[in-house]
């Protein structure tokens, strides 16, 4: 099959101004989805480490191999909804089956009586996210010109993560309002959850594509991989090592719990770090419109080997603060980002299988840095855990550098 040329945005005025008011209505009603998925999930994972570690008697490794499990099990799936949503030209219909099924399994956790259950919550939520992930990315893609592309992506992230800060934020007013009462807490969370797969039944649209446009079969065929091109291959290479570096979020609770906060307050790290990302993921999508992409991925690696080291050796609640924020900043200036350059080198027609694919490999890279995490914690203790993950992080913006000179 021949590629199919993108649509051109319109040459008028309105069309080339770049801003959140030219990025189109259906990304902002995907932003507002992530947003009230995000505090309800957030709500519970802010505190689930905590207490499954406090509470339940769980060790740091095993929750450092339950949270890579997780998100690789989200990963897994997100390969074959992407190449799916390319094939049946349903990219809303799965998303709908993902934010739904994230939805219904928010109640197991207040009934949870045991680590299994909590385990297994875990593990269908993050199905749900696998199923909704490609075909929401690709969605935005799909409704957005390619010049207002690093723009969406931000603003999307940006209403993802007021979200994940505010989760985080209700969850500390609602355990001192309730004395620690996780359970109530996590019955709360339910609700922002079936709000979420409202807003995306009712307000998002999804542009019809042709038949002719579509892949024929599944594409996971080898030969329908191979017309990925080698920029895209580049991407999901530098987002390998980019994921090993920035292990899952669950540890820097843990590293606040180690730096005496108690645990009504241990949220408040997922707050701070949320309220760098959202002020960072717009700002850092409008300039990667502007200027080279890969110019604005090496501020966010600079930032999240500051945020590593200052994790590991700066001291106290300041310390912690001061490398949370970090930490948050050099998400803003890379998550959206990478999306944006997943769908600028994949073939439209190919587009939900690219970001499947990245998603698969980068949720594997994701399993084995949080077990790594895990060890290097219980072995050597936190300082291991985040120089590890700065000298990753080196090399990923090594690496990018090399590409750079070769371009």
């Amino acid at each position: 099959m021949t590629k199919t040329a993108e649509p051109q945005p319109p040459t008028s005025d309105n069309a080339l101004q770049r801003g959140a008011r030219a990025v189109p209505r259906s990304v902002w009603a995907l932003g507002f989805v992530s947003m009230l998925m995000d505090i309800s999930s957030e709500m519970v994972h802010a505190l689930l480490p905590i207490y499954m570690v406090a509470v339940l008697g769980t060790s740091v490794l095993a929750v450092g191999v339950i949270e890579g499990i997780a998100e690789a099990t989200a990963s897994i799936v997100k390969v074959f909804s992407g190449a799916i949503s390319d094939r049946f030209g349903k990219r809303k219909l799965l998303a709908v089956l993902g934010y739904g099924l994230g939805a219904l399994t928010k109640p197991v956790f207040p009934l949870a009586g045991g680590l299994e259950w909590l385990v297994g919550a875990r593990f269908v939520d993050r199905v749900g996210k696998g199923i909704r992930g490609a075909p929401r990315d690709a969605l935005v893609a799909d409704v957005t010109p390619p010049h207002l592309r690093g723009t969406a992506y931000g603003l999307r992230q940006t209403l993802d993560t007021i979200g994940a800060f505010t989760g985080p934020l209700l969850a500390i007013g609602l355990m001192w309002w309730t004395a620690d009462n996780y359970q109530l807490v996590f019955w709360l969370a339910v609700l922002p959850a079936f709000a979420a797969v409202a807003v995306l039944v009712f307000f998002v649209k999804e542009p019809a594509t042709p038949v002719a446009q579509r892949p024929r079969q599944l594409p996971l065929r080898q030969s329908e991989l191979r017309r990925l091109p080698r920029a895209y291959w580049v991407v999901v290479g530098l987002g390998l090592v980019f994921t090993l570096a920035r292990f899952s979020e669950a540890f820097l609770i843990l590293r606040a719990q180690s730096a005496g906060l108690p645990p009504m307050w241990a949220p408040a790290v997922l707050v701070v770090m949320g309220l760098a990302y959202a002020l960072s993921a717009y700002p850092a999508g409008v300039l990667s419109d502007r200027r080279p992409r890969q110019d604005v991925l090496l501020a966010g690696l600079g930032l999240l080997i500051a945020a590593d080291l200052v994790l590991a050796f700066v001291p106290g609640v300041l310390g912690l603060g001061l490398g949370v924020a970090l930490w948050g900043l050099h998400m803003g200036f890379s998550q959206g980002l990478f999306n944006a350059m997943i769908a600028d080198s994949a073939p439209a027609e190919l587009r939900g299988t690219a970001f499947g694919i990245f998603h698969l490999l980068t949720g594997v890279a994701l399993l084995l840095a949080s077990v790594i995490a895990g060890v290097l914690w219980d072995a050597i203790g936190y300082q291991g855990t985040f120089v590890c993950g700065a000298g990753f992080a080196l090399l990923a913006a090594l690496g990018l550098l090399m590409q750079r000179r070769r371009g």
